[in-house]
């Protein structure tokens, strides 16, 4: 009996590890400004075009034992964007791109996330909602860091970088054939709850 008691809790524990029981929740650092999401895209192949958003928030659990259970969760307000030029920002904001009035989230959330086996790199698969638009993307992410903070916290921060065409978001104005896709940076910095 006492055998079967300890074959019992063995199991228990490896199904709740397997399904992520240990994984740690983390807040986006936002509010300390230790995470962003930035774009760029390229002005008539003649240069970069690099811009933010300025307000977002997320959320995302990681367990570096397990790390293919993590989840992320990211909500973005188009209304922010900040290309640090105000009249191309009204224009980037209106009907012929973002249309925030009627499109003010944009949103990413994980449906899977496969870690190498040195746990540094990831392949993360999701659902990726703009402009009224949601298509399932892949991309890769690197940890960057985690561990203790000076102020009695846990923090672990990830980048990774994404490149969209604009038109299959529905967005269709013509900047010529250079400026067909953005590409996406996503940097987080979570804080464990």
């Amino acid at each position: 009996m006492k055998k079967l008691l300890v074959s019992t809790a063995v199991s228990a524990a490896m199904m709740l590890s397997a399904t992520g029981a240990n994984a740690a929740d983390y807040v986006i650092d936002t509010k300390g400004g230790h995470a962003s999401v930035n774009f760029k895209i390229k002005h008539l192949g003649y240069s970069w075009l690099y811009g933010r958003f300025n307000t977002f928030d997320g959320t995302f659990s990681y367990d570096a034992k397990n790390p293919d259970t993590s989840k992320i969760m990211v909500n973005i307000d188009t209304t922010s964007l900040d290309s640090n030029h105000a009249e191309r920002d009204k224009h980037l904001h209106g009907k012929d791109f973002l249309n925030v009035d009627k499109y003010p989230k944009a949103t990413f959330k994980s449906t899977s996330i496969k870690f190498d086996e040195d746990g540094e790199e990831a392949d993360v698969t999701g659902e990726f909602t703009l402009h009224g638009v949601t298509k399932t993307i892949t991309f890769e992410i690197d940890k960057v860091g985690e561990g203790k903070d000076p102020w009695g916290g846990y923090r672990v921060g990830f980048e990774g970088e994404t490149s969209l065409k604009l038109t299959d978001y529905g967005i269709d104005y013509n900047l010529g054939p250079a400026s067909t896709h953005v590409d996406i940076i996503l940097s987080i910095e979570g804080v464990r709850k």
